[in-house]
């Protein structure tokens, strides 16, 4: 088995900015690394985290879905656009079959007097949740009109054709509809470089990602990480890599004196101030900032980096 070095990169941060964004730092990285692991992993948060969507949907009185419904504001067309944008979170792994009944209000809180229906009003197991259900349907402008459909919501990955659902759909009578399973709706990243103790040829990767609310930015990125993982480890034969820790963690920053407060730099008492104003209390808090990241720092100006540089150089040799 043939064995070699390489440090592995450390999940540094994780900022939840809301309950379907999250921001994810990752340092620090060999040069190069950050695109490498950005690019894969938003590639894969992207086509392949499970989600579920609508496969096939049918509407008591249509056919096909170039039909105009008396009693409906909205064509079929238009409520099959609508239909894939309701999103789903199943608790199970076969297809489920859904149903939707409601009649035409003349009390409609609508300005025209239309009912409003949206996928709140889908009756729902309990194996079944919808984070949208203000997601409107369609429009029912008859009062005595009685909307009834049928839909078949599965699990998946990536994109399904709608050729593919419709050869596969469960029942012949529905309208196949061409899905989007993913429940990652945009993932961004960016790269940066970094320093570590002496070791200034390092990267850091942030990358935010959002969801559709089915699942949490942790568990799409941890999800995306393990496919990644299996996929490579496929690849990979009899070669290991042997897991050494990354620059600054917590043994190598023992050893190098990075965990000391950062008075041991002997900084004057302004610079310390600012410092410890922006909660940098440690060596090594301070040698994990860019120079960008310094001169972002409140309170703290080209004189006062020019300082940190120099007492850095002094206690790195």
């Amino acid at each position: 088995m043939t064995t070699k070095n390489i440090h592995e990169a450390t999940l540094a941060e994780v900022k939840e900015i809301s309950p379907t964004e999250a921001e994810f730092v990752i340092k620090p990285l060999y040069y190069g690394y950050g695109n490498t692991l950005g690019n894969s992993l938003r590639r894969v948060l992207l086509s392949s985290v499970k989600g579920a969507a609508i496969t096939a949907f049918s509407i008591e009185g249509t056919t096909h879905e170039f039909t105009a419904i008396p009693g409906i504001r909205e064509d079929v067309v238009d409520i099959m656009l609508n239909l894939k944008n309701i999103r789903f979170k199943m608790h199970t792994e076969g297809p489920v079959e859904l149903s939707l009944e409601i009649k035409g209000d003349k009390q409609s809180s609508e300005k025209d007097g239309e009912k409003r229906v949206v996928a709140g009003d889908i009756k729902l197991p309990s194996e079944v949740e919808i984070a949208n259900p203000n997601q409107v349907i369609c429009h029912i402008d008859d009062p005595k009109y009685v909307l009834k459909m049928h839909f078949v919501v599965e699990s998946g990955r990536g994109y399904l054709t709608i050729d593919k659902s419709s050869e596969d759909r469960l029942h012949s009578d529905m309208i196949a509809v061409d899905a989007v399973f993913t429940p990652v709706l945009r993932v961004r990243y960016k790269v940066e470089n970094t320093r570590v103790g002496q070791d200034t040829n390092l990267q850091q990767l942030t990358l935010t990602v959002n969801t559709d609310g089915t699942i949490s930015p942790r568990a799409a990125f941890e999800e995306a990480a393990a496919i990644l993982v299996n996929q490579y480890t496929a690849l990979a034969g009899g070669t290991h890599i042997e897991r050494t820790p990354a620059p600054g963690s917590n043994n190598d920053d023992e050893d190098s004196g990075l965990l000391k407060p950062i008075e041991e730099l002997n900084l004057s008492a302004r610079t310390a101030n600012a410092l410890l104003n922006n909660d940098i209390k440690t060596i090594q808090d301070l040698v994990t900032l860019s120079e960008s990241d310094m001169k972002d720092l409140k309170g703290f100006g080209q004189k006062a980096l020019d300082e940190v540089k120099e007492k850095l150089t002094e206690f790195i040799n």
